[in-house]
């Protein structure tokens, strides 16, 4: 199964960085479903993720959940160019890592705004969308 990153779908900041990954996954290696949509509801209940982590990032790959700043370093890890350089940072301890990466995703609305429904992707891009 391919990597599925879930995101939240209001968040612009969210879909921005969807955007980004996806002009920079050559590989055509992830897949995508908003944390608000019926896919990503049902694989968190079956990776029994807790409510308070729906605010993260969640990186769904070889049957593991990754979370926060270690999910978006993995992602990084596979883009094109020289973003998997950024997989370095992966030495910082993850507690240093997340308090940044929380931090950010606390005033991710207030600093980049929320949309009133999820990003709708160009019919092209619908086949890297699920649920």
């Amino acid at each position: 199964m391919q990597p599925v990153i879930l995101f939240d779908g209001l968040c612009n900041l969210c879909n921005e960085a969807v955007q980004f990954t996806i002009e920079r996954d050559k590989q055509n290696l992830f897949r995508f479903a908003s944390l608000q949509s019926d896919y990503a509801a049902e694989k968190i209940a079956s990776f029994y993720i807790v409510p308070q982590n729906l605010e993260s990032f969640i990186l769904l790959e070889d049957d593991k959940v990754y979370l926060r700043s270690t999910a978006a370093l993995r992602v990084a890890k596979k883009l094109s160019g020289l973003w998997p350089l950024l997989y370095g940072f992966i030495i910082v301890p993850r507690f240093i890592r997340d308090a940044v990466y929380n931090y950010i995703a606390k005033n991710r609305y207030k600093w980049f705004g929320k949309q009133e429904s999820c990003w709708v992707p160009t019919p092209e891009l619908k086949k890297k969308f699920l649920g």
